[in-house]
């Protein structure tokens, strides 16, 4: 059994997120016995956390937010998932664009109010953890809360969408916002299309609300994200695996563009997971970085490259 403090921790934990919890789920949940729980939840009280009980069928724990609740407490995993989600946002790994110093200006608030020893794991973590800036353009956050704030209120909205070098004026029910192929898209309903679309969100600009609110349609699949990806079309995505002799900033520094992950394996390469629609364009790609590699996956794409050598090859045969 945990330690009295580790299990107080994990308790408050427990109760923070805001559940109502059943003497026998928070037991088990905390792996002790209801003797036990019911010393501790005493304990919290003592301590001044507002637990509140309920009896009879339906009884049960609950956490009261307001004031009087003291200051954030999270376990190891939550901490870590916290600081890490913020450093990806630092490094533009979420997608969206916000200004460059919130998340670290959050990291440090969340330091702040942690533990010294849950401190210096995160810290830890954060010294270890070297993230590249995604290169897709990235939709402003002015534009994520605008369009979120319309999906809620079940409100219309219009925005100025460029694409193919014009530009043109949608109004739109909106209904998600929507991560697909490492882009962020607005999955509505086009009232001038009379039908369901996706336009990706560092394309729109202006978005305003009508202040007409509409009624819900059903949405056309449960798994919208999927729904988004298959109405992209075109070929298959086909995945390579490639070892990159280099290191992973250099070799994201002189890739035209990443579509896939970069990780390190030691100072002197990185493994290349791409997913392309074409072996032709990842060829291109590597041929214009000038950078070194080594294909582990797939057999089909290490052919493509033999038979464009063999061909570039036998150009220069007789020179």
């Amino acid at each position: 059994m945990a330690n009295p403090r580790e299990r107080m921790l994990r308790l408050l934990s427990l109760l923070q997120s805001g559940r109502h919890w059943s003497a026998v789920e928070l037991a088990a949940a905390m792996e002790a016995t209801p003797r036990t729980l019911r010393r501790d939840i005493e304990h919290l009280r003592d301590q001044g956390y507002p637990v509140v009980s309920t009896r009879g069928p339906g009884g049960h724990y609950r956490l009261v937010a307001g004031a009087a609740l003291p200051p954030l407490m999270l376990d190891d995993d939550e901490a870590i998932a916290s600081v890490l989600g913020l450093r990806l946002v630092t490094a533009g790994g979420a997608g969206v664009d916000i200004q460059s110093d919130a998340a670290d200006r959050a990291i440090a608030k969340l330091r702040r109010i942690l533990p010294t020893p849950l401190r210096r794991k995160t810290d830890q973590v954060l010294a270890a953890i070297d993230i590249d800036a995604t290169r897709h353009p990235q939709p402003s956050s002015d534009v994520v809360r605008r369009l979120a704030e319309a999906i809620t209120t079940h409100t219309s909205v219009t925005f100025d969408h460029a694409h193919g070098g014009r530009s043109s004026s949608r109004t739109v029910e909106p209904y998600r916002i929507v991560r697909a192929r490492g882009r962020w898209y607005l999955f509505c309903w086009d009232t001038l299309r009379d039908d369901w679309r996706s336009f990706r969100l560092d394309r729109i600009t202006s978005p305003l609300s009508s202040n007409a609110a509409f009624p819900p349609r059903p949405l056309p699949a449960d798994d919208v994200a999927g729904y988004v990806t298959e109405q992209f079309g075109g070929p298959a995505q086909l995945r390579v695996v490639l070892t990159l002799h280099t290191d992973a900033r250099d070799a994201a520094s002189r890739l035209h563009r990443i579509d896939g992950s970069i990780e390190p394996i030691d100072g002197t390469r990185c493994r290349y997971t791409a997913h392309v629609d074409s072996f032709t364009w990842l060829a291109t790609v590597l041929v214009l970085s000038g950078l070194d590699f080594t294909i582990e996956e797939s057999d089909e794409f290490g052919n493509y490259i033999a038979d464009a050598g063999h061909r570039l090859l036998a150009a220069v045969a007789d020179r």
